[in-house]
């Protein structure tokens, strides 16, 4: 009975179109009521889950995103991308992928990604030929690769939900399979720009060159310096996420100059909300989970799946399918909070490492991000290409194949995620 007014109340609220964070708060508060356990142990829970040092990084990761995007980092990056590969047929939507991927090594954000970027390339990949869906699928799906390539504030999320699992070692997990994702999508990219003669990308003056390969690569120091420290055992995640903090305050507002200091404002109070959110999720979510934990959800749901098929490549393709059906009616940060404690220990039974079950965590729900009818990044691309969530999710057909091979070998090729980690984490 418990369980059931636990998950019930939970679900029904979902419906009900209640805000997560509440939606959580609630369900844990009448299960409590249920079971006789005082209100004051699972308000204490929840404060408890705030009590932890790595998440300290997450607030300097969303302030060091957002001042590189006010900053016209997305446009540099973009301008690098196009010195880099511009000039080959199909140039445009390849220097969209490589955009995304370098922005993902700063903002940790497909939302922001698709925001920064699309606003540049969509309207410019238009005014070059390519249909709008088209342009437009090729944003949001290279968005993905912001939360996996790192630093990416949802693998901190996923190591607080998962019992601190080492973060440095998370965000080594997830550059292979980012990087992977890209250049998949880079090659079906320029496999459409020969078959459909895509024009090739405008020629950039070898005078403009050095500059832009110059404020190009200091952008994207920001994050050799944050994921440098971590690797090299310098700084802790948190201190390698204030010094890249400080680093892109200095280059914003004294080396790009492209805005005033007095923007600074605007900047935090972007930042403060998103982290307002964020952590009162986390805060509900500890409550929930707790409760998960006491009336043992996550046995249940492991012994049911082996029931299923004790099969552990059967169990992972269940993990991956409930994932994937989760990811299209909640958003990232929520599920990862409620699916972890549920889903990682049915994994580790699977024999997948708490850093690879990770990785295939936020990848599953990247995947969600531009999935409709709840993909946050597919709206955000739909309406910057002001077109309609139908024929942008059309387009995407072929994208999502790639994306779900991709998943795929991550999921059955614990070597892709675990490589890095074993060989620079210790």
């Amino acid at each position: 009975m418990e369980v059931i007014i636990l998950m019930g109340s939970f679900l029904v609220m979902l419906v009900l179109r209640v805000p997560i964070a509440l939606t959580l708060i609630i369900s844990s508060l009448l299960t409590g009521i249920y079971m006789e356990i005082e209100q004051a142990a699972i308000l204490q829970r929840m404060v408890g889950g705030l009590n932890s040092f790595s998440l300290l990084a997450i607030p300097f990761f969303i302030l060091a995103g957002e001042i590189m995007n006010e900053g016209g980092i997305s446009r540099r990056l973009i301008n690098l991308s196009n010195v880099i590969i511009g000039r080959i047929r199909g140039g445009l939507a390849l220097v969209n992928i490589l955009a995304s991927t370098f922005f993902g090594g700063i903002s940790g954000s497909a939302v922001a990604d698709t925001s920064s970027v699309g606003a540049v390339m969509i309207p410019m990949m238009k005014k070059q030929g390519y249909k709008a869906e088209y342009a437009t699928a090729v944003t949001v799906s290279s968005a993905a690769q912001g939360v996996l390539i790192p630093p990416s504030h949802n693998m901190i999320i996923y190591s607080t939900a998962a019992g601190g699992v080492s973060v440095g070692a998370l965000f080594m997990g997830g550059l292979l399979p980012g990087l992977l994702l890209g250049f998949s999508l880079m090659v079906f990219a320029y496999v459409m720009a020969i078959k459909q003669n895509h024009p090739k990308g405008e020629v950039v003056q070898n005078k403009d060159i050095p500059r832009i390969v110059w404020e190009g690569l200091l952008g994207l120091l920001t994050a050799v310096i944050i994921i440098g420290g971590i690797v090299s055992g310098i700084f802790t995640a948190t201190e390698s996420a204030a010094i890249g903090t400080l680093y892109a305050f200095i280059i914003t507002f004294f080396v790009y100059r492209d805005i005033s200091i007095i923007r600074m404002g605007v900047i935090l109070q972007r930042t403060f909300k998103t982290l307002a959110m964020v952590m009162f999720l986390i805060a509900a979510s500890s409550s929930f989970g707790w409760l998960l934990a006491l009336l043992k959800v996550p046995v249940m749901v492991a012994e049911a799946l082996i029931s299923i098929s004790p099969n552990n490549f059967i169990t992972i393709l269940f993990i991956m399918i409930i994932l994937l059906a989760l990811g299209t009616v909640m958003d990232m940060a929520p599920l990862i909070l409620i699916a972890t404690p549920i889903l990682l220990p049915v994994a580790i039974t699977a024999g997948m490492d708490p850093v690879h079950f990770g990785v295939l965590l936020i990848l599953c729900l990247a995947i969600g991000l531009i999935t409709p009818p709840v993909g946050t990044v597919l709206f955000v691309g739909s309406a910057i290409g002001r077109i309609s969530i139908e024929k942008t999710s059309k387009a995407l057909l072929p994208f999502y194949g790639i994306m779900v091979v991709v998943l795929l070998l991550v999921a059955y090729i614990p070597g892709l995620v675990l490589l890095l980690p074993d060989l620079l984490i210790e």
